[in-house]
């Protein structure tokens, strides 16, 4: 099948790497026959996964020869961008690459895209919307701002040394679509995707990556919410993995600051005979606030590390 696929594209690999790309589409039809026609020619299969589009997304992408799997409802990008990975996974593909539907990435640099990983160099690229000379006066103002708040969570909780937490224009290896299995539905996949790579010990690499930004680009997520949705969902998944460092720091943090606010409170109680009311209530809203994060880091951990005993047991 591969074999055919090449010879209709016109592609060719000397590697022998059977190469997908996916694109996650919900009412593209203006510029979903755009991607096709321009990744066609860097790939051995297009797969659409027509996320409850109610336009012509998915009689369009049929018609020009993708295989198209549809959400009866719309799931979210999460959710089309697994239903991707487990159609490359099951169609015996070695490297996947996904791009948006609404034509903000060039499918010319799917190449530049995927030669780290038939090189062996990484599992996993990403195409960085930040890399290039004056990328932030291509980028509107308020997201650029989301991408760089967002990138340095993910880098502080995965310990990613990434530029572009939220590139959808992505690689994937073998190593890294057998290994990924993204369980968020909304934007948060692709934070969540970083934190499984990290948990897997997989090879990341990035790229420079043009963008285009234009009416039929822009999110239709409010900004804000965007913004919530991504950051909560990557707090989700980083707590589950390491609860420890995201409730036990912080409450360990705030036990300290306890600390030393009740010292202080005591300190002047013995010098003057009163108590400072704000130090005291600083002292006993750390001591509270500090116990129970500890608690619940102390109370997820064992609960995560007997599930995945048990999960090891099974298989």
């Amino acid at each position: 099948m591969a074999s055919d696929s090449r010879r209709n594209t016109g592609y060719t690999d000397n590697s022998r790497q059977v190469v997908f790309v996916g694109i996650p589409a919900f009412n593209v039809e203006r510029s979903i026959a755009m991607v096709v026609v321009q990744a066609k020619t860097h790939c051995d299969q297009i797969v659409v996964c027509d996320d409850g589009s109610t336009d012509q997304t998915r009689q369009i992408a049929e018609s020009l020869g993708c295989k198209v799997v549809r959400h009866e409802k719309n799931q979210g990008y999460g959710a089309a961008i697994r239903t991707l990975m487990d159609t490359a996974r099951g169609g015996g593909a070695d490297i996947l690459v996904t791009v948006d539907g609404d034509g903000q990435h060039n499918p010319k640099e799917i190449e530049a895209l995927i030669d780290p990983i038939r090189r062996g160099e990484a599992d996993m690229v990403i195409g960085t919307r930040l890399a290039l000379r004056d990328a932030d006066a291509n980028i509107p103002r308020f997201r650029s701002m989301g991408i760089k708040a967002i990138t340095k969570i993910v880098a502080g909780l995965s310990q990613q040394k990434v530029t572009d937490a939220q590139s959808g224009f992505r690689a994937y290896g073998r190593r890294a679509l057998d290994s990924i299995h993204p369980g968020e539905r909304g934007m948060g996949a692709s934070t969540e995707i970083l934190l499984e790579a990290k948990a897997n010990n997989l090879r990341i690499v990035e790229v420079p990556s043009e963008i285009k930004y234009s009416k039929e680009t822009r999110s239709t997520l409010n900004p804000a919410y965007h913004f919530t949705d991504v950051v909560g969902s990557t707090i989700k998944v980083a707590s589950l993995r390491h609860p420890l460092l995201v409730f036990g720091l912080p409450g360990a943090i705030f036990l300290i600051t306890s600390l030393v606010f009740g010292i202080w409170a005591l300190d002047i109680f013995a010098k003057e005979g009163r108590l400072v009311t704000n130090l005291t209530l600083i002292s006993v809203g750390g001591a509270i606030i500090g116990t129970i994060l500890v608690i619940a880091g102390i109370l997820l951990y064992t609960i995560t590390t007997l599930l995945r005993e048990h999960l090891t047991l099974q298989t």
